[in-house]
């Protein structure tokens, strides 16, 4: 079994590039869609975000405003940083079920894990969880552009930006470096190339559909 994990900063295009991979026959793990599910009404998480940012966060079905809360967090960094602290250790226990769960399946599989924040945690804690890491690439004015198209305000654009470690500092780090700026063909020729590299003795599947999106 090979872990391997995807990390970037937003709108590097990530998920776009995990999605590739599970063509390819990858088990894919969602770190934001854990985040998600962490936080649901009544479990721990969300009761400690609660307990640190208000009850003014809640929706009338007591979930949480993500809007709200990312205008927060997203403009302080300590405040960012107290988030992080709530939902990792959350995540990371459903991760670590989920890696088990497909170790008995597919021992000799590939598991790509799409962890936005995988670096953050600290290189030393990042190779526990992975053996593997590549770093999506893409240019500042990419991500400003794919920001704005998803109905993100320009300044909050660059704020989200900004407030991220830069992905060039990032590529210091990796195993692999994807570059997103182009088109999804040549993405994925870069992806093909890894997962070959990883999986040399797989029977690799032609990836023909395209994704409409980057991430």
């Amino acid at each position: 079994m090979i872990i391997a994990g995807i990390t970037g900063t937003i709108g590097t295009g990530k998920s776009t590039v995990a999605a590739m991979f599970g063509e390819l026959g990858a088990f894919i793990i969602d770190a934001d869609k854990l985040a998600h599910e962490v936080v649901e009404p009544g479990k721990p998480a969300w009761q400690a975000i609660i307990d640190k940012f208000g009850s003014k966060l809640l929706n009338q079905d007591q979930t949480l405003n993500r809007q709200m809360l990312a205008d927060i967090v997203f403009k302080d960094q300590a405040k960012l940083q107290v988030l992080n602290s709530i939902v990792h250790p959350e995540v990371f226990k459903e991760d670590q079920r989920l890696v088990n769960e497909r170790k008995a399946i597919d021992p000799d599989g590939l598991i790509i894990k799409d962890i936005p924040l995988l670096l953050e945690m600290g290189r030393d804690v990042a190779r526990l969880m992975v053996d593997i890491i590549i770093v999506v690439y893409a240019s500042p004015d990419i991500q400003l552009k794919r920001l704005v198209a998803r109905g993100v305000a320009e300044a909050d654009a660059r704020n989200r930006i900004n407030n991220q470690v830069p992905v060039k500092d990032k590529m210091k780090l990796a195993d692999f470096i994807i570059n997103n700026d182009g088109t999804l063909d040549e993405t994925r020729v870069q992806v093909r190339a890894i997962y070959q590299q990883l999986m040399p003795g797989s029977n690799q599947l032609e990836a023909d559909s395209d994704f409409a999106d980057h991430e």
